[in-house]
């Protein structure tokens, strides 16, 4: 047991730096997964077949491909580019896009769920699409899709652990560091997942809470 205090109180740092950059790539990446998948959604629900097709077209190449894959296509094609030094703009782009396809699902099915007799009293009132997406479509379908949204940040949270691939010093990198200067291939892993652990089971609880909160009104 003082062997594990003495190794944190040496190695604490690595781990600790490593989750605020879990945290913030995963924050970033939900918020703009949310805002491209939003898009996303509105492509697939056009009536212009193109922009339909381009839509689905992404999402399925998205869901039928690894994140690791896609992380390769962006490393080395935004180095193309110019970015590849700036390894926190490309794992944030990736991931954002690689949420995107699945959040865009989780809002058409949200969208979907809502009565269209409500839609059509609405457009029946003279509301236009715009204003009856805002004040009637959006509010109801966010309190069905918040608990999905929910979990796509916790999987978020997960896969960024792919982002030490590229070398971005995350929470996984700075174990792997750890492992090599500590030479202990096991317990700094063990720490790693208890840090992931935290994360998780804290979010899933903070968010469990909003969402019964939104039960209320």
């Amino acid at each position: 047991m003082n062997s594990i205090m003495v190794f944190l109180e040496k190695y604490i740092m690595y781990f600790l730096r490593g989750t605020y950059i879990t945290i913030e790539i995963s924050l970033l990446a939900v918020i703009f997964g949310a805002i491209i998948g939003f898009l996303l959604t509105l492509l697939k629900t056009s009536k212009v077949k193109v922009l339909n097709i381009i839509g689905i077209s992404y999402t399925e190449f998205i869901r039928g491909t690894p994140v690791l894959v896609q992380l390769y296509m962006g490393y080395f094609g935004l180095g193309i580019l110019g970015f590849r030094s700036n390894l926190i703009f490309i794992s944030v782009a990736i991931l954002s896009l690689n949420s995107a396809a699945y959040i865009s699902e989780i809002i058409r099915a949200g969208i979907q769920s809502i009565d269209k007799g409500q839609i059509e009293a609405a457009m029946s009132l003279g509301m236009n699409k715009l204003l009856t997406l805002k004040e009637i479509i959006v509010p109801q379908a966010l309190r069905n899709i918040f608990p999905a949204l929910g979990n796509e940040f916790i999987v978020i949270i997960k896969e960024s652990a792919v982002v030490s691939i590229i070398g971005l010093h995350d929470l996984m990198y700075n174990t792997g560091t750890v492992k090599s200067v500590a030479y202990k291939p096991f317990l700094p892993y063990v720490i790693a997942s208890l840090f992931y652990f935290v994360l998780t089971f804290t979010l899933s609880k903070f968010l469990g809470k909003i969402e019964r909160g939104m039960k209320v009104y």
